[in-house]
């Protein structure tokens, strides 16, 4: 197996998560001839992501559920660590869980600060602890909390909603985080930025985390460890992304895949692995020329103007520059930018549409952290092409019953935690 080194983008923060293990799960369904999954082992190791793929009906949303009990196994034992969640009240396992579906799945008669406070009231956490954690996890997720949280869901776009169900779903510091098709509802730009606010939330929580998706490139994307289901929730291949495109296990995997298997290898490098460079930064509502000045002395050919957060709000070029009597102080949807998680694809793709051939990095809260240019990228693209170099690891156990060999994963040394609960 290829040795990918998941840990070295998130090194520096503890793993929060728990390891998940499904024991031989079978879920049957009164009528049906056979079931809908099929004696299925899983072991999902502690802060990593695994995604769940597969074709339609296959089982893996039911897998999903199973996890936190929404649906009942029919056989099977679940762990979570070293506990049996089978053998624990479902009420009160969901609140350890993390679980965010399409659209965040908010209620729409609660503000956002009472959407992300549901968990910790029932917890019994106090007043002051609650506000802070909305404030906090708002940030997280990239919202300003003094313009947000009181807010209702019908005041947000379907981008804002998400990133509240996610901060739901953390609310109450849960080891483990299922979503089930998180980003379908909404359009692909808003996809993209999505995914990459999660790749840098996972960063810094490191979170056991399940995703059901039927978008193989979200898969490669966002995924440590991908799971190809065919009908019955049968494990076809549980893998690297990386294996997976460079060694599809049969054919169904192939066919999975679909055509570009070679460009879906982009999505295997992060924006941050390349250099990005800096760039010329104006406050927002601030004078034109001073900027235009310091773009000649620097001989850039655009400034990027930021809020109070340093958040980019636009990109003019110094010929705009020339003809403004103000910096902008609204923010342009239409910038190119991806954040520093973002894929080399995500970020060719937002060039295309840039007149300035580059795109603007962002971190954390969207907070600036400079430009990457076209020829950067494409350097870093060749190195993928050319690199054949392999390191050999061992995958964690997927396996149904009686049909595949059983592959045993070196597991990750047990980080001691503090008590984590659910959403």
């Amino acid at each position: 197996m290829t040795d990918i080194d998941h840990s070295s983008s998130s090194a520096d923060h503890a793993i929060s998560g728990r390891s998940i293990r499904l024991d031989n799960v079978t879920k049957r369904y009164p009528g049906q001839e056979h079931p809908a999954v099929d004696g299925v082992t899983l072991e999902i190791p502690e802060g990593q992501v695994v995604m769940l793929v597969g074709p339609s009906g296959c089982g893996k949303t039911t897998t999903l559920k199973m996890i936190n009990r929404l649906i009942e196994p029919s056989e099977g034992r679940i762990m979570l660590g070293d506990e049996d969640v089978t053998a624990i009240d479902g009420d009160e396992l969901r609140r350890r869980i993390g679980y965010v579906i399409q659209a965040g799945g908010l209620f729409p008669h609660m503000s956002v600060a009472q959407n992300i406070a549901l968990v910790p009231k029932m917890l019994k956490w106090d007043k002051a602890r609650i506000d802070a954690r909305i404030d906090e996890l708002l940030d997280l997720v990239g919202l300003d909390p003094e313009v947000y949280k009181e807010r209702y869901p019908k005041e947000l776009s379907g981008g804002q909603q998400q990133r509240v169900g996610v901060a739901r779903a953390l609310a109450a510091d849960p080891p483990v985080l299922l979503m089930d098709e998180p980003f379908g509802a909404v359009d692909p730009i808003t996809r993209h930025r999505l995914q990459d606010e999660l790749i840098s939330i996972q960063h810094e929580v490191r979170k056991t985390m399940v995703i059901v998706t039927h978008d193989f490139d979200e898969a490669v994307k966002l995924g440590d460890w991908i799971v190809v289901f065919r009908e019955g929730a049968q494990i076809v291949q549980y893998d690297t992304p990386e294996r997976i495109l460079a060694e599809p296990a049969d054919e169904f995997v192939e066919n999975f895949i679909g055509s570009g298997a070679a460009l879906k290898q982009l999505a295997l490098r992060r924006v941050r692995e390349v250099e990005v460079t800096d760039a010329v930064v104006a406050g927002a509502g601030g004078d034109p020329a001073d900027a235009l000045r310091r773009a000649k002395e620097v001989g850039h050919d655009h400034v990027v103007v930021t809020d109070s957060r340093g958040r980019p709000i636009a990109w003019p070029s110094r010929r705009a520059l020339s003809r403004m009597q103000q910096l902008p102080t609204e923010a342009d949807p239409s910038i190119p930018m991806v954040g520093s998680g973002a894929t080399l694809n995500d970020a060719l793709d937002t060039m295309l549409v840039s007149s300035a051939g580059a795109t603007l990095v962002t971190g954390r809260g969207g907070v600036l952290e400079g430009v990457v240019d076209v020829e950067t990228v494409m350097d870093a693209i060749r190195a993928v092409r050319d690199s054949a170099a392999e390191r050999s690891s061992d995958a964690p156990v997927g396996t149904n019953t009686g049909t595949f060999d059983t592959v045993q994963a070196d597991a990750p040394a047990d980080d001691d935690a503090e008590t984590l609960s659910d959403v």
